[in-house]
């Protein structure tokens, strides 16, 4: 897919978001996460865990959206009657299910803004960013992992509609093996070493630093934890569309509802 076709259909995928109001859910639930950690935090007189409670319902916004994008853009190209003409062009289609994802993961980073707006006008906590340039690199590389590794969940969705069930219970075991609500210290010791396949371990991990005070850490491991992962989600996910679909037109099962 060349970038000028990319941008298409990232264009045109965040213009379909915005108007499709069931997709925007996460900025609704976002702010009432936001909530509850720092209401934990507040209670525990814990204000130097700020940053990480407002970190934890973003990082849980960009996962669901990316999901929901993944398990969603099978079953709606279905009902509509477009998934064969799609499919039928000359892009290569797990391309194009990832910039669909990928639109739907950046819009979802407003949900930052969103965290941060509550801490400060809800809690009087102005979370600040001790170190911008790894808090940018962190956040873009973990938007790009998880539009590659969600871009498996539509993998599943094109060879069976009950994947949905899959894509509904992906949520909450990916922000627990990824520390997202409790640390992978908390964990018992047979599930630590699985954390470390989750890239939100990593994502997680780096933010934290970011948004830190004192020196900051080194990062590489990280930042290359999370890249390779994202990487890895993505190949998987465009072997299996290419050998689903190829075997659907075969079988004539593609629009099987």
């Amino acid at each position: 897919m060349t970038p000028a076709l990319f941008w298409q259909v990232f264009r045109l995928q965040v213009l379909m978001t915005l108007r499709t109001p069931d997709t925007l859910h996460v900025f609704v639930t976002a702010p009432l996460y936001t909530c509850v950690f720092l209401a934990i935090t507040e209670h525990a007189d814990r204000r130097d865990l700020a940053g990480f409670a407002v970190l934890a319902p973003v990082l849980m916004s960009l996962w669901s959206m990316a999901l929901m994008a993944g398990g969603e853009l099978i079953g709606h190209e279905r009902e509509r009657g477009t998934l064969e003409a799609v499919v039928a062009t000359p892009a290569r289609y797990s391309a194009v299910v990832t910039a669909r994802i990928a639109a739907v993961t950046v819009l979802s980073t407003l949900s930052l803004a969103e965290a941060w707006l509550v801490a400060w006008a809800g809690f009087g906590l102005v979370v600040t960013i001790a170190h911008p340039l790894l808090f940018v690199v962190g956040v873009l590389l973990t938007a790009a992992a998880m539009a590659g590794t969600a871009s498996c969940v539509s993998a599943l969705f094109v060879l069976a509609p009950s994947a949905r069930i899959l894509q509904n219970t992906l949520s909450f075991p990916f922000f627990l093996l990824g520390g997202v609500l409790v640390p992978v210290s908390y964990l018992p010791d047979w599930l630590r070493p699985a954390s470390k396949a989750v890239f939100l371990t990593w994502s997680a991990d780096v933010l934290r630093d970011a948004v830190s005070p004192g020196p900051a850490r080194d990062t590489t491991g990280g930042l290359l934890a999370v890249l390779l992962l994202g990487l890895a989600g993505y190949a998987a996910g465009t072997l299996l569309i290419d050998r689903i679909l190829r075997r659907v037109r075969v079988t004539g099962t593609l629009a099987r509802m």
